[in-house]
């Protein structure tokens, strides 16, 4: 035999180095693209003027801007983009995970009844006043949210426990809280509260703090390593609950687990932006477009991928019609539609 070729040796190296450039690059353009979206308004900030507020910050000294200009920075556009990096990374990640689960390309994180149960919660604060002043609206959609995931896994298990059982229980949860929040709105509701009420519904990220970005951060850093952790299980999921239980994965565990995981992920983000569509559907698909379906990979690059995309579909909700914001829900679905349209079309054409 003869000695190897040492290109050969090397090749094993070659796809973990392109990813390594991939995912720098990614997150490269995620750091622009936030730095940019800063800039996008009618304040007349320039990217200039960014760094030189962030590069003073660290520095501790002063920027030379207007207060006026770094509140602008620091309180509204800041923690509303860094929500919307979060927000989008969160939503792609629990599509990728769902996806796998149920064996389902077309499952979204909404399936789970989470989006209509945080619906529920928040009506009920604002509309009846449930919690008597002591539970605003984002604790009364988390609550919500968590109800209606506890209402799926209860009714899900009981009935058998399989994919299929579980998302006609999302379904069954999504039809009854939307219907408790459609009877609470009509019968107590006026006229200002509903409008309240629709806004939050389709989705907004005006109002968010730095208190909310570091909730949802914790969560979705957290969700992300615990699916870091369980790739391995997912590919086996591929292939069939039965293959997975022959490949020595435990699937009721793995299954409950990663659930739960994307069901507080879902719940934080609805609780605080209101319903995103179609993020967590179509991102992981334009993911393994891009990386395979090697979960190992597939699960960070859906992340990013997410995140850069309700970026930059944020700064355009916020300008498409300024000074009035459209609500973000309505801007992911006037894109997501179409790439769902696509995604039908190609399905239809494989078989």
């Amino acid at each position: 035999m003869g000695r190897p070729d040492p290109a050969d040796r090397q090749a094993p190296l070659r796809r973990p180095v392109a990813l390594a450039v991939l995912w720098l690059a990614g997150l490269g353009v995620l750091g622009v693209s936030i730095a940019l979206v800063l800039t996008i308004g009618p304040s007349g900030l320039t990217a200039g003027d960014v760094a030189q507020s962030a590069l003073a910050r660290l520095a501790g000294t002063e920027s030379g801007l207007t207060r006026i200009q770094e509140g602008i920075i620091w309180n509204l556009r800041l923690p509303r983009t860094m929500m919307a990096a979060l927000a989008g990374a969160g939503l792609a990640l629990c599509g990728v995970i769902l996806q796998s689960l149920l064996r389902n390309p077309l499952a979204d994180p909404y399936i789970l009844g989470i989006s209509s149960g945080a619906s529920t919660g928040a009506v009920l604060v604002v509309v009846l006043g449930v919690g008597a002043g002591a539970v605003g609206l984002t604790t009364g959609a988390f609550v919500g949210a968590l109800t209606a995931f506890g209402f799926v896994l209860l009714l899900a298990f009981a009935s058998g426990g399989t994919t299929d059982r579980v998302v006609l229980a999302g379904v069954a949860a999504t039809q009854l809280f939307s219907a408790v929040t459609s009877f609470v709105v009509f019968i107590a509701a006026d006229a200002e509260q509903t409008r309240g009420v629709l806004f939050w519904l389709l989705g907004s990220l005006a109002s968010v703090r730095w208190s909310d970005v570091a909730v949802c951060g914790v969560v979705v850093l957290v969700g992300l390593l615990v699916c870091l952790l369980h790739t391995s299980s997912l590919d086996a999921f591929t292939f069939g609950q039965d293959a997975a239980a022959a490949l020595g994965v435990n699937v009721a565990r793995t299954r409950l687990v990663l659930m739960v995981v994307t069901a507080l992920i879902t719940a934080v983000i609805v609780s605080t932006c209101g319903a995103i569509g179609f993020v967590g559907l179509v991102l992981p698909h334009a993911a393994r477009a891009v990386v395979g379906m090697r979960h190992r990979v597939l699960v960070p690059t859906a992340a990013l991928l997410g995140a850069i995309f309700v970026v930059w579909i944020d700064a355009a909700a916020r300008t498409v019609i300024a000074p009035q914001d459209l609500p973000i829900g309505v801007a992911t679905a006037l894109i997501g539609v179409p790439a769902f349209v696509v995604l039908l079309l190609r399905r239809g054409r494989h078989r």
